[in-house]
This record gives C-alpha cells, sequence and structure tokens, in this order.
C-alpha cells in the first residue's frame, strides 16, 4: 500500500516526517518497505497483512496513526444533492446469490461529463502506482484508494433495462474484460449480470461492454460486498488480478458501504459534473449483528507482561473504534464493521499492546532458563529413530494432505468419506490423508526417480479418520510409517526387532489380512494386541506411482500402541555354557500357507529346549508339485542345565514334524 504524504494528510494532520511516519506505522505492525521522495512529496510504501483490509486505505492507516499519536482522525463531509427524480425508476438489483454477495448498493448520476481528470486528482493517483483513466473511472479509483471499498461505474444506457442481477456464470458464457482479455465463465464464478448476460466479474473486473466511455452521460455507481473467497478463486482462475480483488478478497467493509457510494457520487460529481438520483437501491439480504467481545483488564496485564494504565487502556480501544464499556475489571466492546480480524479476547489484547507500544515491555538483564528431562515420549521416540536409523532408514517429512487418487487407495477402515480443503492453492493435494503410506509412498518416488537406491524412509506423523457426524472433527492418530524396498520379510525383521527394543519379552505375530492397499497384507500384533498393518504394495498403486523395477512394501504402526508396551529394564544374559543343535528342515506345504500358520505349529509341540525358529527362504521349482511350495526354516535347541544329544533332539523333531502335518498338512521334503 503506498500512502502519497500530502495525500494523507487530508484524514490526519500528524506534524511528523516521513521517517517517523514509518517508524511508527511498523511499530503498529504494519513494516515501511520503503520511502521514495517524489516531486517535492514523499511516497510511504507500507506493508500490510492478510488480515488487515481496513488498512488497505488512506482512512485505515490515517486512523491507526491516530491512535498511536493522539491526533484527531478527519473523515470526509459526505453530502449530496439530489434530483427530485427517484434511483427506483432508473434501477433495480436482485441478489441470487445471498451467500457470495452479501449486500450491494447502486446509485445513478445523470448528467456527466466524461473527461480528463483535474491535476490533483491525476497526480495523486499516479503516485500512488494507478493509471490516470477519465474523470469518471479516476473518482472510483480515488474512493477505492480513501475507503478501501472498491465501486464500479457502468454506462447505464448499456445496462438493459437498468437491471443489475447477481448470480453464478452459466456454462459457455464469455466476458470481455476492460483490460481486454476474453474470459471464458465457469459455472460457479459470481457475475454481475443483466437480462442479457454478462455484465462483470463480481468483485474482480468490469466488462468492456459496459465501461465507461467519452460517449456516456448517465452513470450507475456500484458498491458492494462480495464473498472473499469467491472473489479469490475467480481472480486465481481467470488470471485477471485487480487492485478491486485485492481488497474483496481481504474483506471489505460491508456496513459502510452506503457511505462509501455516497462518497463516490459526491467525488464524480464534483470532477465530472451532473446530478444523482434520489436515494439509493440498496439490497441487504441478510444484515450482520454486531460482534462484542470482553477484555479483562487482569489478563491484559497477564499477557503482555506490563500494566496499561486502564485509562490508557480505554483510550485506545476508543480510538481503534471498539467503544469500550468499563464494567468493573472487564470492558465490553463492540468490534467496528470494519475490523474482520478480530474475534476473541486476546485479539484485543494484541490490539491494546501494539498501540501501546511493545517497546514498553521490560526487559531484564539475565533470564531464567528451567531445564526438565525429556518425557516418555520423546525418549521413545528418540530410541525409535536410533534403531530405524541404525537398520538404514532415513527419517522424513511430508505434508497432512493427499491427493484424490492416493486418497482412494489408502482409507481407513470404517472410513466415511474423505475431509477436504477449497483452497484453489491447493488443487493437487487437497484431502486430510487417512493412511501414512502414501505420503511416504511420493517421498520414496522422488527418491526413485533421482536413482537413490535402496530407499528405506519412515515417517512419524498424525492421521484425520473422520468421525461421519457433522461439525465433528476428525479423529486424529499419530502414527510411525515405514516403506522399503527390501523383502516383506526384512520388513519383518525391522518390526520384531523395533518392538523388542520397547518390549524385550513381547510375543509377536504378522496374521494374514486384506487390506485395500497390499497384494500381501498382514496384521501387526503384538501380547495379542494389533497395533498396525505390514504388506505389500498392489498392483494398481504400483502402476499409479510408476513403479516398474521395484516392488517396494509398507508398514504402518499406532504411535500410542507402541507407547503402551512395557518398557522395562533390559537385563544382559551371559553367554550360554553349553552349545546348540541346529536342524534345518525344508516342508513341502500348499502355496497360500502363510509363514505365521508354520510358526505356531512348531510352537504347539516345541519343547523348552527350542531357543529359536528362522526362516531360511521360499523354493518353487520342477520338482515341488504344482500349488506347493518347499519352505524352508532352521531350528536351534539348546539346554541350559547340560549338552543336548543328537537323539533327544531327534524325538523333539519327530514331534514337530507331526504337529506340523496334521496341522497344515506338511511333508518333510526329501529331495
Amino acid at each position: 500500500m503506498k500512502i502519497l504524504l500530502s495525500w494523507l494528510g487530508d484524514y490526519i494532520d500528524t506534524g511528523l516526517s516521513a521517517e517517523r511516519i514509518a517508524e511508527i506505522l511498523s511499530d503498529l505492525g504494519l513494516p515501511c518497505e520503503g520511502i521514495e521522495h517524489l516531486d517535492g512529496d514523499t511516497v510511504i510504501d507500507v506493508e500490510i497483512t492478510s488480515n488487515r483490509g481496513d488498512c488497505l486505505s488512506y482512512i485505515g492507516i490515517a486512523r491507526e496513526l491516530a491512535v498511536a499519536t493522539g491526533k484527531e482522525l478527519k473523515l470526509p463531509q459526505v453530502h449530496l444533492d439530489e434530483s427530485g427524480r427517484n434511483v427506483t425508476k432508473f434501477a433495480s438489483v436482485e441478489i441470487r446469490e445471498p451467500d457470495l454477495c452479501g449486500r450491494y448498493t447502486a446509485r445513478v448520476i445523470e448528467g456527466v461529463k466524461v473527461g480528463p481528470s483535474p491535476d490533483w486528482l491525476r497526480r495523486r493517483l499516479e503516485a500512488v502506482g494507478l493509471r490516470s483513466v477519465s474523470n469518471v473511472v479516476d473518482a472510483t479509483n480515488y474512493v477505492m484508494m480513501e475507503t478501501g471499498q472498491p465501486p464500479h461505474a457502468f454506462d447505464y444506457v448499456r445496462i438493459t433495462n437498468g437491471k443489475i442481477i447477481v448470480r453464478k456464470a452459466l456454462n459457455g458464457e464469455r466476458l470481455v474484460s476492460i483490460d481486454g482479455s476474453q474470459c471464458l465463465l465457469e459455472p460457479g464464478m459470481l457475475i454481475i449480470a443483466d437480462p442479457k448476460g454478462p455484465v462483470a466479474i463480481a468483485g474482480v473486473m468490469g466488462g468492456l461492454d459496459t465501461e465507461v466511455s467519452g460517449t456516456t452521460t448517465t452513470i450507475l455507481l456500484e458498491d458492494a460486498y462480495f464473498n472473499p473467497v469467491s472473489v479469490r478463486t475467480t481472480s486465481r482462475k481467470l488470471v485477471l488480478p485487480s487492485e478491486a480483488a485485492y481488497r474483496f478478497e481481504r474483506i471489505v467493509d460491508i456496513e459502510n458501504i452506503d457511505w462509501a457510494s455516497k462518497r463516490t457520487a459526491q467525488l464524480i460529481i464534483q470532477v465530472a459534473g451532473g446530478k444523482v438520483a434520489k436515494g439509493v437501491v440498496d439490497v441487504y439480504p441478510r444484515k450482520c449483528s454486531a460482534k462484542q467481545v470482553t477484555l479483562r483488564l487482569s489478563r491484559l496485564s497477564k499477557l503482555l507482561g506490563l500494566e496499561i494504565p486502564p485509562e490508557r487502556t480505554v483510550e485506545i480501544l476508543s480510538g481503534l473504534g471498539f467503544e469500550p464499556q468499563l464494567q468493573r475489571d472487564s470492558a465490553l466492546c463492540s468490534v467496528p464493521s470494519w475490523r474482520s480480524d478480530i474475534y476473541r479476547e486476546v485479539d484485543l489484547i494484541e490490539e491494546v499492546g501494539r498501540a501501546y507500544g511493545y517497546d514498553k515491555i521490560p526487559t531484564r538483564q539475565k533470564i531464567e532458563i528451567e531445564a526438565t528431562a525429556a518425557d516418555v515420549r520423546h525418549k521413545l521416540t528418540e530410541s525409535i529413530v536410533q534403531y530405524l536409523n541404525g537398520c538404514g532408514f532415513y527419517e522424513t517429512v511430508t505434508i497432512s494432505f493427499v491427493d484424490d487418487k492416493v486418497a482412494a487407495f489408502f482409507k481407513a477402515e470404517g472410513s466415511k468419506g474423505c475431509l477436504s480443503v477449497k483452497d484453489v492453492s491447493r488443487k493437487g493435494a487437497s484431502v486430510l490423508r487417512q493412511v501414512l503410506l502414501g505420503s511416504l509412498l511420493s517421498v520414496y518416488k522422488t527418491n526413485l526417480n533421482v536413482g537413490n537406491l535402496p530407499c528405506r524412509i519412515f515417517e512419524f506423523a498424525d492421521i484425520y479418520i473422520p468421525t461421519g457426524k457433522v461439525k465433528e472433527l476428525p479423529l486424529e492418530k499419530n502414527m510411525l510409517s515405514l516403506v522399503c524396498d527390501s523383502e516383506l520379510r526384512d520388513l519383518h525383521g525391522v518390526i520384531e526387532g523395533l518392538v523388542q527394543t520397547i518390549d524385550r519379552q513381547a510375543r509377536i505375530e504378522f496374521d494374514s489380512a486384506e487390506l485395500p492397499w497390499a497384494e500381501i497384507g498382514a496384521t501387526v500384533v503384538v501380547n495379542g494386541v494389533i497395533i498396525g498393518t505390514t504388506g505389500i504394495f498392489s498392483r494398481a498403486i504400483k502402476e499409479h506411482f510408476d513403479f516398474k523395477a521395484v516392488i517396494p512394501c509398507g508398514a504402518e504402526l499406532e504411535f500410542d500402541r507402541l507407547m503402551g508396551l512395557r518398557q522395562g529394564t533390559i537385563r544382559a544374559k551371559s553367554i550360554p555354557r553349553y552349545p546348540a543343535i541346529v536342524r534345518d528342515l525344508s516342508l513341502v506345504v500348499d502355496e497360500h500357507t502363510p509363514w505365521a500358520n508354520i510358526a505356531k505349529a512348531v510352537e504347539a509341540e516345541a519343547p523348552p529346549e527350542l531357543e529359536s525358529v528362522r526362516f531360511v527362504g521360499i523354493y518353487r521349482g520342477d520338482i515341488i508339485p504344482s500349488g506347493k511350495k518347499s519352505v524352508t526354516f532352521s531350528l536351534r535347541f539348546r539346554d541350559e542345565d547340560g549338552t543336548l544329544t543328537h537323539e533327544m533332539v531327534d524325538r523333539f523333531q519327530v514331534n514337530i514334524l507331526h504337529s506340523l502335518s496334521s496341522r497344515i498338512g506338511a511333508e518333510l521334503r526329501t529331495a
């Protein structure tokens, strides 16, 4: 926002230099980006944050300075000498989309003479970067800079029957904007139309056919309030930025629209002549009620860390237009219509603090820092990160949004729909993820494209599962997700080791399960409780991510379930005194027999001397019947009280083979 110092003087007489004004505005949260001296005048370039649409105007800036300096704010005196002809005989307004157009006013000015602007008007606009067009158009731009409310002037005779219709565009409708852009309007875009068709794009730009020209003698003056999201979306889609859209996107003052309309009409008559018809067409479908917020003075002191006299607090709030009413230890404030950013008590505290001066907050020569021990969650996270790094995994950080396709692949069990945002800037990834794996696969894909293989990655992050109830926040879960291009059994080994770093005595199982994202899937069961899932990604997912030469697998574990495991002290064991005997067995089993079933059959007849069961590999070949596979595993036996004999181990083996045969129909492979 460029501020011409002489123009600013119309609204406040500070008597200060440009440098001092820039310093004050910076202290108020409106930093100065530069000062330019121009033809005996000065232009201050002020940065306005997106929530302060009220400061995109000279009056808004002057109001801020008035509070900080104690000087008087001077508003323009508006008076219209109206004709005897009522405006309702000229114009009518119909709002078909009250959610997108909160208010629309129309005035008619007859007898204007369009021509060049006077020098004072032209110089002021050009100093702040606006091109002079004509006296009528320049007057509308002047008032936009003055009040922050963008008006628009139509050539009245080009509006069919003087009827304004605020509606959404129809499929296939087109409009040539005043800058010559050919605009193909999409359904959903808010437009201004007459009975024949579009005449302007609401809040963005007017149409070429109805613009004010040298032959214009009667003007229909628009001042309105348009939905910020609607204006922003339309402006971005059409690639049609404008000063008007910039202000509508940041919310204009809906209550002062009629005053701004009067001010515009007054200035048009001043520079172009004419007379305004009596009255105004003002369509205001849903009048807003004033917001009230209570400020506790005790809370003010506690939050800011300094004592501000109550009278100074009231003075600041009054200057900002909040009309405070003191009630013992609190002040009841009515939020002015131009301050759309104020909702809560803390917002008012910020207003008082910045106006009073953050530089008045006392400082100390020394500060005290109290060190606290890491909590259990933090310690466990560090332990898991250290373990996974040792397994060759690298931590990654992703955003919480995925695209529609990935969201369809990775849905939580029992989920009812998806949560998404309508922000036009998130066209590619607008859905809140319900499973973390989809985000990690995108990172894996990036590494694959640059040849960074082998690739093992993990992430701690939240997922969001809709409850299916209206206006109820989604269920958030913190997850640990892993993706790698190793074999699934290697990933299972990593998970087993991870769990055992937390609970050495944990009983870990992988039970076969049908997972929507997995070609081969399993649930991770620890001590009888499901803590997550694991599997090889399905063919559809591999095709979507274009995985041709790799077959990645992944796992997702609930972090809170890991937190719930017993985190006891790890005790060292002495090296065994007696040797072990290892037996390798190769079994022929049905193709669909999972390893978990084999392990359970072994455990059913396992003697106390069985120390471990280790999977070795799978073989399929000519000597193996169709529909069968050969599974090789290793059994290790050891007796802590003495040396085992091979005869004893033979008996153990016979019992185990009998269990395997009776439970899963396994046969010992001899060739």
